[in-house]
């Protein structure tokens, strides 16, 4: 059996790979040697290990966790696929993520902070039916595009007329699990199966219009709240975005949102 195997310094040339790896491997328990002798230690691998060795290091070269590197190895066939392909979709989010920080930096780059005209006024008292949920705020596009598709089910097989804009509500501190929900002005009267409403109180508040991608909201939510504290107001919950234009009526850099923020005066 000894005749067999491979050291791990030949296994390591079969797999060009290095010794260290080879070993850091064993130490996570993704790939063992057939044998260590009791006396020196020696790792030995059977030429068959080669194919899990390779996997390992051209995952590995992709960022994937060891974890899910793990679980991939000890998967069957179409299971295993199942998980590279859930790896995949986080990757393609994140590169999306990435691209439009990109862009934000380029807009930055070439025109510094763009100007949002920030003004103060009133709101008047809300009503909205609302669909809610629960999300990261990198989930946050996914959240509502989920709640404004249930919302608008819901209306539409109540047959129930509702007022543009649709309404997003967040809260002011983005914690890694926040929820937040979509709403739509209806008529008054009765609630409606499946949703529920929302009062929203009228007041002062400080609002500005950003046109453009929905990535590039955090420019105008710097200007905004910039504006805020720099008026010694203090904001309140919920925040509020009125999608005067979305997306199934332009394309992105045409996209129209107006952000709203409750705000009072600041105790002296």
């Amino acid at each position: 059996m000894h005749d067999e195997l491979l050291t791990i310094g030949r296994f390591a040339r079969l797999c060009h790979l290095s010794v260290k790896q080879l070993r850091h491997y064993d130490d996570m328990g993704l790939l063992a040697p057939v044998r260590v002798d009791a006396g020196s230690g020696y790792r030995y691998y059977a030429p068959e290990q080669a194919r899990d060795a390779l996997t390992i290091a051209l995952l590995r070269r992709m960022d994937l966790p060891l974890a899910v590197i793990a679980r991939a190895l000890d998967a069957e066939p179409e299971r295993r696929a199942g998980i590279l392909r859930a790896e995949r979709d986080r990757l393609a989010e994140r590169i999306s993520r990435d691209q439009a920080r990109l862009a934000m930096l380029e807009r930055l780059a070439e025109g510094g902070l763009p100007g949002h005209e920030v003004t103060l006024g009133r709101e008047p008292d809300r009503r909205l039916a609302v669909v809610r949920t629960v999300c990261t705020p990198a989930e946050t596009g996914t959240g509502v595009g989920d709640c404004a598709g249930r919302l608008l089910a819901a209306l539409g097989r109540a047959g129930i007329a509702w007022e543009p804009p649709l309404w997003g509500l967040y809260p002011l501190d983005l914690d890694e699990r926040m929820a937040i929900a979509v709403g739509a002005q209806t008529p008054p009267g009765e609630g409606l199966p499946g949703l529920e409403f929302a009062e929203l109180p009228g007041g002062p508040v400080a609002e500005t219009v950003h046109i453009g991608p929905y990535a590039q909201l955090p420019l105008a939510y710097h200007a905004l709240f910039a504006a805020v504290h720099e008026r010694g107001l203090r904001p309140r919950a919920p925040v509020r975005e009125a999608y005067l234009v979305g997306p199934a009526e332009a394309p992105p850099e045409e996209l129209m949102t107006r952000l709203i923020i409750p705000v009072q005066e600041s105790p002296a």
